[in-house]
């Protein structure tokens, strides 16, 4: 049996995350659906205040100009020499005229600035209904746009039915222009195609792995596969090594314990350069293949971040942390899809006290799963001010939406 390389495992792991429910796809669409959800609520009450913002403003102007024109006009009829006997033994400093000055003068500047004020939120009226009738658009063409994404996994389920069947009566470009809707690239898509018309057993057994969310028999073929490819590369090592029982003892505990190509790959060319230089800690400790690993347990698989992402997760590896962060945004049933653009989070610290202040604080889930970079723009110590600062201000951070933290 021909064993599939990691390409092409790859490219079938990505094939069948867009046959099932969990499709990168419909969650991708679903997350946007949700942002969008969002914002519309988020603008429908921005558009709610703004309305009586300028409701309020429109009376202030009003009220201004009918009351500082009767003031004028009443203090333009008062004559301080009439009243000065009373003014001077009360001690009081009334000029009607200065006042009259005063208020003719201001009464106009401080118009102007309601009116203003009143254009400004008139204007910023006008952006929140352009951004709440995107968002309306947008939750219908999302709408179509499953629909279609629907219509496309089904047509792709038929394909990989008559290819396990043995039963492909589908043209190549068929295959190649279903794949294209799905953002396939060329070769991608090339290689898809003649997989799925000219299956082979590997692809067989693959999909009796993936179905049955096991991989034994999967692993056990490889570590067939892997005895052989190192066998000759032993050989050669003790025709010119004293390590023997040593190197032997090493290629079957890493072949019991490891099941990557690319490890063994790395490990026989390591063995031809310098055989007495094989550390088996360092290949069982490969940080890369644990993370894969530690991912796959949720779900997770590291074709779904792009490379500057798992550069990160890479370069910030913690088993220990990472497991944990995942155990607790999975405890308080977040969508770990969050972490895709925000890997961050997986090796932040400070995560459950973040987590905990957010939802202390009235924030939902989900309000939190909709802006997930709440989680990442500060430490602890800077949401707790952000925080303090709504307060201050008199704000009830519940209700400031986390787009504004």
């Amino acid at each position: 049996m021909r064993l599939l390389s990691n390409e092409v495992r790859i490219l079938l792991e990505k094939l069948y995350n867009l046959r099932g429910e969990d499709s990168v796809i419909l969650k991708k669409m679903n997350k946007e659906r949700d942002e969008a959800i969002e914002t519309k609520e988020r603008t429908k009450n921005e558009k709610a205040v703004l309305l009586e913002e300028i409701d309020n403003l429109t009376q202030e102007e009003k009220t201004l100009a009918d009351e500082g024109n009767k003031l004028i006009e009443v203090l333009g009829s008062i004559h301080r020499n009439d009243f000065a006997f009373v003014l001077e033994r009360l001690n009081i400093d009334f000029d009607p005229a200065a006042i009259n000055t005063k208020v003719t003068r201001q009464l106009p500047e401080t118009i102007a600035k309601v009116v203003e004020a009143n254009k400004k939120a008139s204007q910023k009226l006008e952006n929140v209904e352009i951004e709440m009738n995107n968002a309306i658009t947008k939750i219908e063409e999302l709408g179509l746009r499953k629909d279609e994404a629907l219509s496309n996994q089904a047509r792709l389920n038929d394909i990989f039915s008559l290819a396990l069947s043995g039963n492909i009566n589908i043209t190549r470009d068929e295959i190649t222009s279903l794949l294209e809707k799905f953002d396939f690239t060329e070769e991608e898509r090339r290689e898809a195609a003649k997989i799925l018309m000219f299956p082979e057993d590997a692809l067989y057994e693959f999909d009796e792995n993936f179905r049955n969310g096991g991989t034994k028999r999967y692993k056990e073929e490889v570590k067939e596969e892997i005895k052989e490819e190192v066998q000759s590369n032993i050989e050669e090592v003790k025709e010119s090594s004293n390590q023997d029982s040593k190197l032997e003892d090493i290629f079957t505990k890493v072949v019991e314990e490891n099941v990557d190509d690319d490890i063994f790959k790395e490990i026989t060319s390591n063995i031809k350069e310098e055989p007495k230089e094989i550390n088996l800690n360092e290949v069982k400790e490969n940080p890369q293949d644990k993370l894969n690993k530690l991912l796959s347990n949720y779900n997770l698989y590291n074709t779904q971040f792009n490379k500057s992402n798992l550069d990160k997760l890479i370069n910030n590896f913690d088993e220990k942390i990472i497991k944990d962060n995942l155990e607790i945004l999975k405890k308080n049933n977040f969508n770990l899809d969050i972490v895709i653009s925000n890997v961050e989070i997986l090796y932040d610290k400070e995560l459950k006290e973040k987590i905990d202040k957010l939802l202390t604080i009235g924030k939902e889930v989900k309000d939190i799963c909709l802006v997930p970079k709440v989680l990442t723009k500060y430490n602890l110590e800077g949401l707790n001010k952000t925080i303090n600062v709504f307060e201050v201000s008199g704000l009830d951070p519940k209700k400031v939406p986390l787009m504004a933290y």
